[in-house]
């Protein structure tokens, strides 16, 4: 089985910082790409980030300028930088991973609470 698993979150007033972090491991070849989706109560789930290992990067309007994904290939590691947080950015944020395996190829994470209070 492949797991991802998420850190980071927490209550932060608006205008603050938080950093997540996700770490892919299991049985698997490798990983194509990874990326970070939240969903806020009562809502859809909506892409934050994506990073490819060609090194494509994709952000949601809503973050642009204030988020900033990176990875770490060699830990199968991704990370989210969120700067300038509004109360709107509250929501459970998951780690998604695309993996190279014979068997299942997406995969989430359990999520990480993250509450930016206005």
């Amino acid at each position: 089985q492949v797991q991802l698993v998420e850190s980071g979150g927490g209550l932060v007033q608006a205008g603050g910082s938080l950093r997540l972090s996700c770490v892919a491991s299991g049985s698997f070849f490798s990983i194509n790409a990874m990326g970070w989706y939240r969903q806020a109560p009562g809502k859809a789930r909506e892409l934050v980030a994506t990073f490819t290992m060609g090194g494509n990067i994709k952000y949601a309007d809503s973050v642009k300028g204030r988020f900033t994904i990176s990875r770490d290939n060699a830990k199968n590691a991704v990370y989210l930088q969120m700067n300038s947080l509004k109360p709107e950015d509250t929501a459970v944020y998951y780690c998604n991973a695309d993996i190279v395996r014979l068997g299942p190829n997406d995969f989430w994470g359990p999520g990480t609470q993250v509450t930016v209070s206005s």
